[in-house]
């Protein structure tokens, strides 16, 4: 058993399937999963594991190398917008639908229980040399 870290089986074993360029989709309880990727569900209840836990927790095991987020987040979630500018100094912004579109192609998709809109980005792997 691991002692720090995700400790979540199916997301642990999900993050070491990656590889430089896939794409993590990281979403509220609102946003929809295409059909397609991989999707570990956090959620426990509305709010409950928050988008920034997850965030946070993911960033900690990810080397990322961009970020794409809905333009929609600046005036409907100024907490989740602050968030992704802390993280993301060269954040992609794009209207929600587009985001949508762009989710198909994640290879992973992470739902947070956030019930608080547009609380969703889409990170690009990195590697770690």
């Amino acid at each position: 058993m691991r002692k720090a870290g995700i400790l979540n089986r199916h997301l642990a074993g999900a993050l070491a399937e990656l590889g430089h360029g896939d794409g993590v989709l990281v979403c509220d309880a609102g946003m929809p999963i295409p059909d397609g990727p991989r999707v570990v569900d956090l959620t426990f209840r509305a709010g409950v594991p928050s988008f920034a836990e997850v965030l946070e927790g993911l960033l900690d095991e990810l080397v990322v190398e961009g970020a794409t987020a809905a333009s929609e987040v600046r005036r409907a979630n100024p907490a989740a917008s602050a968030l992704l500018d802390g993280h993301f100094p060269g954040l992609t912004l794009v209207p929600h639908e587009k985001l949508k579109e762009l989710s198909a192609r994640a290879r992973l998709v992470v739902r947070t229980g956030e019930a608080r809109p547009y609380a969703n980005v889409l990170l690009r792997c990195g590697v770690f040399f």
